[in-house]
């Protein structure tokens, strides 16, 4: 790509380049991985958004001529891959086995797992690692779905001590082969009775891992409330030797930027912020870079980046009904704070093809500019806090008795979509 205009005059970066192993991180941002969210097109549109021509090209506050930018200079944070299942991957499940591809432009591919069982987590980990299909693995132990809960796997996990131990070092240990670096992202506990982020972040230190990331909510807050940035605090006084990334209420890079001044984190991991808003990793490089470019598209440029957003599900589906099926859940994301009419929003969630889909762009106002504060804040899930449904007598101990044994072997089951 040629004639991108200079960047804006910047002060010192905010943070060092984030180092994960061998891999070093240009901006100190990670896409969460979110279950239906971060498939490969996804990844693929935040990782325009994310790169340094993006930044650049970004400069005027709009968002044309930024798609494509990738190819330029590469993407300059971490996109991880929503969450596999070791299960299903090591039985080569065809729709797991789809989830895990990458486009030839991610680097470093990064995929995250969910495992309850030490030896499984070991087999699908040498998979990726033998075969190379990954340079990262994330773990999943932050999951606060009931189904997920109620055997003993996501952020229930961590309760057990000895099961949480023997799957991070199993993962890690498959790692060290080829020299793949792992990760853990995890929730502060169950609930506020019972906490395990501290305890866990030094275990999975001491298994080494190469960082670990706090969602700074319990499993019984789910996506409620506010997430506690005291508590990533902590972490990273406890944590010293490898970095502490923070998670929860990133909604702008000015979140970013607020969360790292009040905890000392050496990242952040962005997840509801960025849906509806892949540009917001523009904000970030940005940000984080000290600059103040902010991205602030017009209707026009939203439709547009929507459009394209279909595109790349089509190409990552092979089939453009369910691409278009796809979306459909990313519209009001998309449209939030903008003027563009209850029966044009309605009709773009029954849309079931990409000539469909043009026309009702078509009908949009494209000068309509970015609505400010109206287009800000949460997206996504939120709800109320909940009771955590977990295997009877799970709280009992700390250590994995035999009967609970059993019942985490069947965790990864009841979990469906790789």
């Amino acid at each position: 790509m040629t004639d991108v205009p200079p960047l804006p005059a910047q002060d010192s970066p905010v943070l060092p380049t984030l180092r994960i192993g061998r891999h070093v991180i240009q901006s100190p941002v990670v896409l969460a991985p979110m279950a239906g969210i971060t498939n490969r097109a996804f990844r693929r549109l935040c990782r325009e958004y994310g790169s340094d021509a993006a930044l650049a090209l970004g400069a005027d506050g709009g968002v044309s001529g930024l798609r494509g930018a990738s190819g330029a200079s590469g993407a300059t944070s971490l996109y991880v891959s929503e969450m596999i299942t070791t299960r299903a991957l090591v039985e080569r499940n065809a729709e797991t086995m789809r989830l895990i591809e990458h486009d030839p432009e991610e680097n470093p591919r990064s995929i995250q797992l969910y495992s309850v069982d030490p030896a499984t987590a070991r087999a699908a980990a040498r998979i990726l690692v033998e075969e190379d299909r990954a340079d990262h693995i994330d773990l999943n132990f932050g999951c606060p779905v009931p189904k997920v809960t109620r055997k003993g796997g996501g952020s229930a996990l961590p309760w057990k001590r000895d099961l949480f131990r023997s799957i991070v070092g199993a993962v890690v240990e498959e790692g060290a082969r080829r020299d793949v670096p792992v990760t853990v992202k995890m929730r502060k506990g169950i609930d506020d009775d019972h906490l395990t982020y501290l305890e866990a972040g030094l275990a999975a230190e001491q298994e080494g891992v190469a960082a670990v990331a706090l969602h700074g909510r319990t499993a019984a807050q789910a996506y409620s409330g506010t997430a506690d940035w005291a508590a990533i605090r902590l972490l990273k006084e406890t944590v010293t030797t490898i970095p502490v990334l923070g998670n929860g209420d990133i909604w702008s890079a000015e979140d970013a930027l607020r969360m790292v001044a009040e905890t000392g984190c050496d990242g952040v991991v962005v997840g509801r912020g960025c849906l509806g808003r892949p540009w917001l990793f523009t904000d970030l490089a940005a940000a984080f870079a000290g600059s103040p470019t902010r991205v602030t598209p017009t209707l026009g440029e939203v439709a547009d980046t929507l459009r394209t957003h279909t595109l790349y599900l089509a190409d990552f589906y092979g089939d453009e009904e369910r691409a278009c099926r796809d979306i459909r859940k990313h519209i009001a994301w998309y449209l939030k704070g903008f003027p563009a009419g209850s029966t044009v929003r309605n009709s773009l969630a029954l849309v079931d093809s990409i000539d469909a889909l043009d026309r009702l762009l078509a009908t949009l106002d494209r000068d309509v500019p970015w609505p400010g504060e109206p287009a800000e804040g949460q997206r996504g899930r939120a709800g109320s806090s909940r009771h955590v449904v977990l295997p009877e007598g799970w709280l009992d101990s700390r250590e994995l008795s035999d009967d609970h044994r059993r019942v985490v072997a069947e965790a990864e089951l009841s979990v469906s979509g790789g």
